[in-house]
Parts: C-alpha cells; structure tokens; sequence
C-alpha cells in the first residue's frame, strides 16, 4: 500500500504495487514537486478566528508551495494551522488578508509565529507531531558580509514594550542606538545595552540631553525665542527659551522660569517699543546687592540680562543696558 508521510505529502508505491502504471504515478510526485517550488494563494473564510491547511496526500494542493499566500478578510487575528503536524520544512508566508489583521501560524501546541497584515515571514515546521512548534527562520539571522536595503524604510521593534537597539561591535568598545521604551527615548551610549553610559538622550519633546562634556569646532548657535506678556506676567521656560527676547507690550513682571535645572543659564533681551514699558522680577531672581535693576525706559531701546541656576534662584551674571536696536 503506498504512503504520503514524506515532508511534501508525495506517494510512495510500495514495492510491488502499480505494475504498468508507476510512471502515473511518478509524474504526478514529479508536477507535485514542482508545486512546492512554486507559489500558492490559499483563501480564509470570511472574518475567521481559526483556519486549517492540510497538505493532501498525492494531489495538488496549494498548501504544499514554497510561498504561501492567504487571503480573504478578517475582523480579528486568525489562527493558521498547517497539517500534517509531522510535516518538516521551510515555507514563506505572506499575510494578503484584508482587515489589518494578524496572522498566526502554528502547527501543533508547540511556538508560534505571528506575521502581521501586508508582511511576509520564512518560517520552520518542525514536524514534532502534536506538540510541533512554528519558528522564525530569521532569528538571530547572521550575515558575514555586507546587508544593503534596497526600500525607503526600515523598522525595528514590532511595537510591543521592549527597548530596541542597533549596537556597534567594535575591537575595543561597542557603541549602541537604541529605544529606551520604558523612558520613551532614542539614546546614543557607550556598550551594548540600552541606558548603559548614555552619550545623547532623545526625549518625546525632542529635548536633548548630553551628560558630558560636549565640544564645538566653530561654535555654537541657541536659537532666539521669543517670551511675551499675558496680563502683565511674563512667562518664561528655561528650558524651550533658554536665549529669549522680549519687545514690551504692557508693564509687566517675569515670573518664575519653568524647567528650571542647576547650572542652567538663560539670557533675555528687554526691547522697548515706541511706549517704553515697566519690568519687574519675581523674587527667585537675585541680583547684585539683592537689588533688581530698573529697565532702561527709552523708547526703542534694549537691555540684555543673563542668569545662571544654582538649584534655588536665578543669579544674575550680565547685564548690558541703554543698547540701541538699529
């Protein structure tokens, strides 16, 4: 009697068996094979949670292909059992389903494989029976030579909670660039693991932080940014506008800086309009002899104050007045 348990479900005539009509046989094992070479597009009920390929014995199925595609439309992510569960082999796996939805391979109560909507993964069935397990060729891929990226883009991370890296493995140091999920930064760092001796932190306000000691060849450019009153208060973020103009519109008072950090320094340029206007600081700001300085009350003139935070107040430490803005 002849069996199908190969890993392409192809017959096997037992000896004797078929006098005359082997080569029937034979050609259809031969087109069978060609089939697995080949590419099969294989339907999913619609909106199904669970679908089942079985490779049939001896006939063409399109199951037994190289590179399998489903399609259909889902409302949920569907799970795909490939049979027989001790069937060995690799296949490639597109996920053409409408819906946006998930795709899981399995073949026995074994590792799955989720291949997300429009993706394609390589997948391994191991043929382990009912306990067979679906692995992703791909992981922990090595490549001993060059990789080039023919497409616009490439993504890392597969958006669950997980920080995400690409390291550098040099002769004498590693350098990483990596997602530090939990703090939702990009940090550039000395080693190999995310948040190990950070050299630039990235933050989802785009803030940037270098701990060390950064060096400029030419030099070195903070944006102006302006500050304006709202009834009579000026407010001031130390950190967004760290080099700040002001042009007055009302009397007015500084406030509190906010994002204030220790060692820190801010500067702001005063400009007077045609109706030279009052200034007046909250009490974090000190200045020389405790005593705030009276603005310069010309029309169309500047003064420009710097001050630097020594985790307790803003200390005053320039001051240029009576500057003539043309």
């Amino acid at each position: 009697m002849a069996t199908y348990v190969n890993n392409l479900r192809l017959k096997e005539i037992a000896t004797g068996d078929e006098s005359g009509t082997w080569g029937t046989s034979t050609n259809t094992n031969l087109e069978l094979i060609g089939e697995a070479l080949g590419i099969g597009t294989e339907a999913i009920t619609t909106n199904a949670d669970t679908h089942t390929t079985t490779v049939a014995d001896g006939s063409a199925d399109a199951g037994r292909a190289m590179y399998l595609k489903y399609t259909g439309t889902l409302d949920s992510a569907c799970t795909i059992t490939i049979g027989p569960n001790t069937m060995k082999r690799v296949q490639i796996i597109e996920n053409a389903t409408s819906g946006s939805q998930n795709i899981i391979i399995k073949q026995g109560s074994g590792a799955t494989v989720t291949i997300a909507n429009g993706k394609v993964a390589v997948v391994q069935l191991d043929g382990a029976g009912s306990g067979a397990a679906v692995l992703d060729v791909f992981t922990d891929l090595q490549i001993s030579d060059s990789l080039t990226l023919n497409g616009p883009v490439l993504t890392i991370g597969d958006a669950v909670a997980e920080d995400t890296k690409i390291v550098f493995d040099g002769n004498a140091q590693d350098y990483y660039v990596g997602l530090d999920d939990s703090a939702d930064d990009l940090v550039i760092g000395l080693g190999s693991a995310v948040g190990t001796t950070p050299g630039i932190s990235i933050d989802e306000n785009q803030f940037v932080t270098m701990p060390k000691k950064v060096t400029a060849s030419t030099s070195a450019n903070i944006s102006q940014v302006a500050i304006t009153s709202s009834s009579n208060a000026v407010a001031w973020d130390a950190r967004a506008a760290a080099n700040a103009y002001h042009v007055t519109t009302e009397n007015t008072t500084f406030s509190a800086p906010s994002n204030a950090v220790e060692g820190a320094i801010i500067s702001v340029e005063i400009a007077q309009g045609s109706t030279p206007r009052t200034i007046a600081w909250n009490t974090v700001f000190e200045f020389a002899a405790s005593t705030a300085p009276t603005i310069t009350a010309t029309a169309n003139k500047t003064d420009i104050l710097a001050f630097r935070y020594n985790g307790s107040v803003w200390q005053e430490i320039g001051r240029v007045q009576n500057l003539a803005q043309t």
